[in-house]
Order: C-alpha cells, then structure tokens, then sequence
C-alpha cells in the first residue's frame, strides 16, 4: 500500500505536509518547552469526580460516551467498557516534569476506571499513549487492545494478553463489535531515531445498534471524502478539534476545528463530539478558542445545536 513508504509509513496520497522553517520550528518547541501563561478554567469546564461517577452509574448499562479529557473517552458500547487513546497523568513528555503539563485534571482516575474490556490506542505519542496509565489500567478478564502496527509492544508488556495490530481498512470481528482501522494524517514519533516507524490511526466501532467514529489525532485532506465514498454513514464522531497553531507548522498533523467540521460532513457523521482541546497546551491557539470556532463551523455547516457537542470533562451522554 502506499501508505507502507520505502523509510517508515506515510500518510495517504494528496495530504497537507508541515511548513515553516527551522527557525520557526526551533521558536516554536522554545515557547513550548517553558511554563507559558496559566489557563484559567471556565465555570463548570471539569465536572466533580462524584458527578462524574454518580452518572456513570446512573447509565452503566446503556451505550454511553464520557469525555474524560483530550482524546480519552470512556465509551459503554454492546455491553463492552472501551478507552480510547489513555492519557490521565499530569505530563505528556519522556522526562517528567519536562514537556506540557495539563491544566485541567481527568475526568477520572485510572484506578477509578471500570475494568476495560477494549483498549484503543490511534498512535504512539505521549498525549495519547501514556504508559503510566496502561501500567495501572484496570482490566477485565479477557481484555484485549486494537493499536495501529508497530504498537503491539507496548500492550503485550504491560499484560494484556490478546493484542490485534491493524493496517489501514483491516477490520475486526468480535462477538458483537466490529472494530476497522481507518487512514489518517498525522505521524508517529517517541524517541530520537524512530519516526514513522509505526503507524497511526483512526478507528470505527460498529454494533447492531450504532457506529460510532474515533477519528485519533488527523489533519484534513483528501482522504476523508474518499473514505466517505466507501464508508456507510455513522451516528456519532468523535473529531480532534485543537492543537492547531501556528498553522504552517500544524497543517500537516493537527485538524483546525473547521476542518473537524468537514471531516464530519465528508464521513456523513450524525453527530459530532469535539476532541483533543482543553485538557493540555500544547500550540500556540488559545486554550479555549477551539470550541467557539467548532459551534460556529458545526452551525455554518448545517449541524444542529445538539448534534454538535462540546462536552465537559467527565461528562456523559447517553447515545
């Protein structure tokens, strides 16, 4: 595929690539590396924990999303408990305290967690795949995790005992849940020498009774209508929303909330969750511009009010 490049994966044919020179990235990764100015919560931006429990509880055995901060979600689907993209500690770095700190706390702990059946990891970056998460995961017995190649690794050793690796388009027969890899336009990188090496992904999440779309860390391009024109439509997105500036550096990895928008059209998604915005800082875009523009977009675009969420950390909608 073409996607398999001759030095590591790369990302499908016609998709946007970085910008910017080595001075604006070196001013970038400067201002990002320092403290940065503090972020001041909104009212009511981060639920109580015993809300956010008590809710959970309320809907424990209906098909349910629960936002507990950046692309982490808590999803209740065919009676299975799915987390996606984990990432509950305070930094997303190799070496903490370096690197971004989040400024808003999980919508619960790992070890609040229910057991999780399914683990959904859409790539190897640290605000995503958080091994201090994964090493205290609660697990149910039999858990299994779907990861994009490469990242088997990482699961197997920290206990999990079934781990399926997918490509682009594989799909996944469980009984019940079908679970497909899906392309997107991003990148993968942990260490110094290891770029590309492993894939990234989107996934979707089919039941008799619903699909419901993970979109992981994408930018936008040529590749969603084309996916449109293959895939049946879906009743819920989950659409990455932030970390989108400067836009010459971030064009090639990082949706803008607009983009998230026609994402949602393109993939014929009923309704959109908006994603990765308001948990850690880690572009130049202020920390709470990303939803106004996404409202704005969703309605410009012809989404309802209420099919274009923008949920508070920890909460839950019944689906």
């Amino acid at each position: 595929p073409f996607h398999h490049g001759p030095d590591g994966f790369r990302n499908p044919p016609g998709s946007p690539s970085a910008g910017g020179g080595r001075g604006d990235w070196l001013s970038f990764f400067v201002r990002r590396m320092g403290a940065g100015e503090p972020v001041d919560l909104p009212p009511g931006h981060v639920l109580p924990r015993r809300e956010t429990t008590e809710r959970l509880r309320h809907h424990a055995t209906a098909d349910s999303v629960t936002w507990l901060g950046h692309a982490c979600f808590l999803l209740q689907l065919g009676g299975r408990w799915i987390l996606t993209d984990p990432f509950l500690s305070e930094h997303a770095s190799p070496i903490p305290p370096l690197g971004p700190r989040r400024f808003a706390p999980p919508g619960l702990s790992v070890r609040a967690l229910p057991p999780i059946d399914l683990l959904l990891l859409s790539h190897n970056h640290y605000d995503h795949l958080d091994l201090a998460t994964l090493d205290v995961l609660p697990r149910a017995p039999g858990a299994l995790a779907i990861v994009p190649l490469g990242l088997a690794g990482y699961c197997t050793s920290r206990g999990f005992d079934v781990v399926h690796e997918l490509d682009w388009l594989q799909r996944l027969d469980l009984s019940g849940l079908a679970v497909q890899a899906l392309p997107a336009i991003h990148f993968s990188k942990r260490g110094l020498f290891d770029r590309n090496q492993t894939l990234w992904a989107g996934f979707a999440l089919e039941t008799a009774a619903r699909r419901i779309y993970f979109a992981g860390d994408t930018a936008y391009g040529p590749i969603f209508p084309e996916l449109g024109r293959q895939l049946r439509p879906f009743d819920l997105g989950l659409v990455p929303i932030g970390a989108y500036a400067p836009r010459p550096l971030m064009q090639g990895s990082h949706a803008t909330p607009e983009d998230a928008v026609q994402i949602g059209r393109d993939l014929r998604l009923s309704r959109l969750a908006a994603m990765h915005w308001g948990t850690i800082r880690l572009t130049d875009e202020p920390p709470f511009e990303p939803p106004a523009r996404f409202r704005t977009a969703a309605a410009a675009s012809g989404y309802a009010e209420d099919a274009a969420w923008v949920m508070r950390i920890g909460e839950t909608r019944v689906l």
